[in-house]
């Protein structure tokens, strides 16, 4: 797990990047205080995990922009994937 800073908001995580599409994460309680996603996001029910926070957009980008940059290890050995729809464009 490596420290990850959400670009949006500072909250500070720690991530594990096992392959481009796979990604462990883990949130401080000072991320959830100050990512503006979760505390955007209202309770859905009362009921045990029908209110799971469904993630945070920035984050997933700021942990995936790490990656790219290289400051976020990918343990797999599989290249980047390549969006085909801006290959065709070029």
């Amino acid at each position: 797990m490596e420290p990850v800073t959400c670009t949006a908001c500072g909250a500070g995580v720690t991530a594990r990047k096992s392959s481009w599409d796979q990604t462990t994460l883990q949130w401080t309680a000072d991320a959830l205080e100050r990512c503006t996603q979760r505390r955007a996001t209202e309770a859905r029910s009362d009921r045990p995990n029908r209110s799971a926070f469904p993630g945070c957009t920035s984050v997933r980008d700021s942990i995936r922009e790490a990656a790219v940059r290289g400051e976020l290890s990918v343990q797999s050995d599989e290249p980047l994937k390549t969006n085909p729809a801006q290959e065709a464009d070029r």
